[in-house]
């Protein structure tokens, strides 16, 4: 080839994404040099830059590279400007980072072990042999211990840590897969591990405080155990002793714990699963993933047959689900090899607020929980929780938003002309931001209902703040004003006049936060069920379903209201909102003379009451809500008297439902349409007619639960129907209900009706910060008409 059709070239390449800490420099170097190029490559709070001079077809070579990035890297955009050759470039090096413009770079979740480090953590002729800190450039730490961008080490928790020879050497050195691994230490200059006793006093460090930690679990001890993004409470959970203990001290009398298992090996005795679902179990996120339970396992290992070891019944009472993970961190694997036994592995904090990240936390908030501290020196800055999932056939249904995923970020396509902030909901919290030419969604906040869970909220806040210099211009809240995070955006708003307020209605925010994820703008029908949530006529809604676009929405149709007598009481104690639908349209003396169990066990003073509160809809709240429906069928059947944790009526269905064969024609039930509602009442008189016509075994429960949920499923699909050309959103708490959603999924692909899937995003309130921001940043964009959010369609 002639100089001419061949020349020296120079190029510029800015690529944007998740490019820092993730071994994108020592990929990018080892490219250049061995095409023989030369120039340089350095981060800055843009992303990665890089300008690359040398024969034009060497280049080309070089920027094809860039088609498979490094593992955990994602290339989200490639800016390349020619520039005039430099005569005195003549090598290729990696220069000092810069950080002279505001962070647009997307930020590396923290992720699991890899295989490497691993094998050498079990090498004794490593010197990272038994090291619980291990890591390089493709596994470990990132977001929780991030200070500022770009990502470099004086800007983490690892600043203080100076480095030894030998890793000074690896993290200048290229050509080694841990160069600049920011967290990159080993046993002479890195953390250090110690045992505390309840009272704070070290009794053990570095190997000897895992080996203590292992007696200690053996012999039913509890322990606080510091993993990447926080504290766990964790104990054997082959000991049922240990873990009634654990429920009892964290008061949590019935909410399913998680299992850590040693190995996947381990894990099939246990739970059944897909191929797709064992899959996510061991990808590099280590999610925790909700698994049936197995009711006839495989022959357990030999270590397992001569441990005599089972789990413990009150790990997940009453439901046939189990969610289970593998270890994620160099120090959960030395426990896991040791002990060679499942552990129960719950976040340490109280029940619905955020995970405890430091010692001194641990022993302020729940010093009668545990019996000692397995802690390190390595600071939290950012706690991040365990993120769960679960798989509906091969796609991933999102439930906790946390380690290994988030920060999610989503390129945009155009740059953002403003700073947009959204608080999200009040409970399983997290924070949207839109800036520069991106979305990112926090990893999950948590319930607001306490001090320290705001100031959480805060924190996170501030964090994101500080890391990509955000000041938003415009914040968008829920329509309940009375919600924390309202709350919130209403004062920042009051300090600031020039800070404008973009409320949204709270389930038309599940359908967008769907769209989001697609970059989806036109027209869908969305389905939004869940518990509660302010609609625009003051009511409760719970069970919608909308033609909706980023311009705002039309409600086509809902559950027919009926009535929280108590008002957030009924919540707690469902029963209350069985009267209220059989109140609808039995009278008085005939609720009390059924044959239901919830209603012999109550005292007819209590009934007549409630039925006098119902009358005068006084202390009562009309609702739409599909979550609080599920509640009144769980409390119908049987299944539970008091809703100990949020979810459960829908896991308890659930798990009659799985229990039962082929459903016989007369429960068949039916939700009609009148108009734009459905009709409860015609369904509730048949949900009693079932319940009454003969004894309740455990298969007939199960047998009126699945009935009761492919009903559900078949006014879905219906309705679908009727708007062929719209695109499916399925959104809402309630669809987290494994057996609604297979069978939604199931009859919508059969019709050919359309769907948009949620993707990695929460289907629960954890996505709504994100539907939020959809719509805040096209009303801003000017994409937004004049008209209302929202018209009833009468």
């Amino acid at each position: 080839m002639t100089q001419s059709l061949n020349p020296i070239i120079r190029v510029s390449l800015v690529i944007t994404g998740i490019v820092q800490g993730v071994g994108f420099r020592p990929f990018v170097y080892r490219h250049a040099i061995e095409l023989g190029l030369s120039g340089f490559v350095l981060n800055n709070s843009q992303g990665v830059t890089i300008e690359v001079q040398g024969l034009s077809s060497k280049v080309n070579d070089f920027i094809r590279q860039f088609s498979t990035p490094p593992p955990l890297a994602r290339i989200d955009a490639i800016k390349q400007t020619q520039l005039a050759k430099d005569s005195h470039s003549t090598q290729f090096v990696i220069v000092e980072s810069h950080n002279e413009l505001d962070a647009i770079v997307s930020l590396s979740p923290d992720k699991s072990t890899c295989s490497d480090c691993l094998a050498e953590m079990k090498d004794p002729t490593n010197r990272h042999y038994r090291y619980p800190f291990v890591n390089c450039t493709n596994c470990g730490p990132r977001y929780s211990l991030i200070n500022a961008l770009p990502y470099d080490r004086k800007h983490t928790s690892m600043a203080h840590f100076v480095m030894c020879q030998q890793c000074q050497q690896s993290y200048q050195n290229p050509m080694d897969r841990r160069y600049h691994a920011q967290p990159i230490s080993c046993p002479q200059c890195g953390p250090v591990l110690r045992f505390l006793s309840h009272e704070s006093s070290v009794l053990f460090d570095k190997y000897q405080a895992v080996e203590h930690a292992v007696e200690r679990l053996k012999q039913g001890d509890i322990l606080a155990i510091k993993g990447l993004g926080g504290f766990h409470l964790v104990c054997d959970a082959s000991n049922d002793d240990a873990v009634c203990r654990l429920r009892e001290r964290k008061k949590r009398p019935s909410k399913p714990l998680a299992v850590m298992m040693p190995n996947v090996e381990m894990a099939k005795t246990w739970v059944t699963g897909a191929e797709f679902e064992w899959q996510q179990l061991t990808n590099i996120e280590r999610p925790i993933v909700i698994m049936h339970q197995s009711k006839t396992p495989d022959t357990k290992p030999d270590a397992y047959t001569a441990l005599s070891i089972d789990l413990s019944p009150s790990i997940a009472p009453g439901i046939d689900k189990l969610g289970i993970f593998l270890p994620y961190t160099p120090l959960h694997q030395l426990l896991m090899d040791q002990l060679q036994r499942p552990l129960v592995a719950t976040s340490a904090n109280r029940s619905g607020e955020p995970i405890i990240c430091n010692a001194e936390e641990i022993q302020r908030q729940l010093p009668d929980v545990f019996d000692g501290i397995l802690d390190h020196d390595r600071p939290i800055l950012n706690a991040c929780d365990d993120s769960v999932i679960q798989c509906i056939g091969k796609e991933v249904q999102i439930l906790r938003l946390a380690r290994g995923y988030a920060p999610f970020s989503m390129p945009m396509p155009r740059k953002i002309p403003c700073h947009i902030l959204a608080v999200g909901a009040q409970q399983k919290n997290s924070l949207a931001f839109a800036f520069a030419n991106q979305i990112v969604l926090s990893p999950h906040i948590g319930d607001l209902f306490s001090v320290e869970a705001e100031q959480y909220f805060n924190h996170t806040l501030e964090t994101f703040e500080r890391l990509y210099r955000f000041n938003p211009q415009h914040i968008c809240h829920d329509l309940h004003l009375g919600y924390s995070p309202s709350k919130w955006a209403q004062q920042r708003c009051k300090q600031d006049s020039s800070l404008t307020q973009i409320p949204v209605q709270h389930h038309y925010a599940h359908i967008l936060s769907v769209m989001a994820t697609h970059h989806y703008t036109d027209k869908v029908l969305g389905f939004s069920f869940d518990g509660t949530g302010l609609g625009t006529d003051a009511s409760l809604w719970g069970g919608e379903a909308m033609i909706a676009d980023i311009n705002g929405f039309t409600r086509i149709c809902h559950l027919k209201s009926f009535s929280l007598i108590g008002g957030e009481q009924a919540i707690n104690d469902p029963k209350r909102i069985l009267l209220a639908l059989l109140f609808q349209q039995y009278s008085l003396s005939e609720v009390l003379a059924m044959p239901i169990s919830i209603i012999d066990n109550s005292d007819p003073t209590l009934i007549s009451n409630l039925h006098k509160i119902w009358s005068s809809g006084s202390a009562c709240i009309q609702t739409s809500s599909m979550g609080r429906l599920f509640d009144a069928v769980a409390i119908l059947l049987g299944l539970l008297d008091r809703n100990q944790y949020e979810g459960q009526a829908g896991m308890l269905l659930e798990a009659a439902a799985n229990q039962t064969s082929d459903l016989p024609d007369e429960l068949h039930f039916t939700l009609p349409r009148v108009k734009d509602q459905w009709d409860t009442t015609h369904l509730i008189m048949q949900l009693i007619n079932a319940t009454t016509a003969e004894t309740l075994t455990e298969q007939r429960v199960g047998l009126i639960a699945k009935g009761f949920m492919l009903c559900i499923c078949d006014a879905v699909s219906q309705l679908a129907l009727i708007y062929p050309w719209a695109p499916v959103v399925l959104s809402g708490g309630v669809f987290q209900n494994r057996f609604l959603s297979e069978a939604c999924h199931s009859q919508l692909k059969k019709q050919k009706s359309i769907r948009l899937d949620s993707q990695k995003l929460p289907i629960n309130d954890g996505g709504i910060a994100l539907g939020q921001l959809w719509f805040g940043l096209h009303k801003i964009n000017g994409a937004l008409s004049k008209a209302p959010q929202e018209s009833i369609n009468t």
